[in-house]
């Protein structure tokens, strides 16, 4: 069927529409989207101002976490490797534990969470005036009322909120049979739980340029507007998973369990968007931020190396 200039034109502007509507449903995600406007894993940097020791420990962190993502049984699946496998159907054993896992474990994500929160506003000396202090405590019950994790077949590798379901984290089924360990799981509900807190009125956004801006003074990377949040939201992952291994001691060692709340981003196809650092530089930038978790990935790994008499 042939179709006149102002039919087209109308169809144009019925799909853009659509689109629009469709992008504004969705809130936040976790992980890294396959486009044409990818900007690859080297991007804009400038000499940090980590001094070379500095620098050099946080790269043998970062080869702690990466070998124990070989050696660890239940080590989460890097991402890449994800993004590789065939969908995956709600109703597969591995589907379902992972479901069942981040349904267990939402409650005790949910009080990290806020813990970490509050950590992170003292550290960073973030004023907290009235009006501060009003929308932290909006965001803290934007978290204590998710109550469901959902699992998604379209979603595959990825973790979303949406404006239209506020209670509820989306979980790709992928990422929740690749997430298999409690450590892995509580860093990835902690990630969207801050996004959650953070709300859509950014009621967290100096918290989030004051993590990017410290990075980006420490590593060089260019960590600016969404890229400051996702990086916040991780770190707010890494700190409720340290906090969860100190609060739950167990045969495994300190590093191995650490080592779960970063190692998704262990890929060998490095690369980022605008909205998200590479995988690898993400875990650097982390630690870069986070010099105890460092120590604590090098030191009890060294311990533990040393045999006891």
């Amino acid at each position: 069927m042939q179709l006149n200039t102002r039919q087209i034109l109308f169809r144009s502007a019925s799909v853009l529409c659509t689109l629009c509507l469709v992008s504004s449903l969705s809130l936040f995600s976790y992980g890294q989207q396959t486009n044409d406007g990818k900007i690859g894993s080297h991007t804009t940097r400038v000499p940090g101002s980590m001094a070379p020791a500095a620098r050099a420990v946080v790269e043998e962190a970062m080869g702690v976490v990466c070998m124990q993502a070989k050696l660890d049984p239940r080590s989460s699946q890097a991402i890449d490797d994800m993004q590789g496998r065939p969908s995956l159907p709600v109703n597969t054993p591995e589907a379902r534990a992972g479901a069942a896992r981040a349904q267990r474990l939402l409650p005790v994500a949910k009080e990290l969470v806020i813990t970490a929160l509050r950590q992170l506003i003292a550290e960073y000396k973030v004023p907290t005036g009235p009006r501060f202090n009003a929308r932290l405590q909006q965001g803290i019950a934007r978290v204590g009322n998710v109550r469901t994790v959902r699992p998604d077949v379209a979603s595959r590798d990825n973790a979303s909120v949406f404006l239209s379901r506020p209670h509820t984290i989306t979980f790709g089924t992928i990422f929740l049979a690749g997430l298999r360990s409690d450590e892995g799981m509580i860093s990835v509900l902690a990630h969207e739980l801050m996004h959650i807190a953070d709300g859509d009125n950014d009621s967290l956004r100096v918290l989030m340029t004051a993590v990017g801006a410290k990075a980006m003074t420490l590593t060089g990377l260019d960590i600016r507007g969404q890229r400051s949040e996702e990086l916040a939201c991780d770190l707010i992952g890494a700190m409720a998973v340290r906090e969860f291994v100190a609060s739950t001691p167990g045969y495994e060692s300190i590093t191995r369990r650490l080592s779960r709340s970063v190692e998704h981003n262990c890929v060998q196809i490095d690369e980022g968007d605008e909205d998200h650092l590479s995988p690898r530089n993400t875990i650097r930038a982390l630690l870069a931020l986070h010099p105890v978790l460092v120590r604590e990935l090098i030191y009890d790994r060294e311990e533990r190396s040393v045999p006891k008499l």
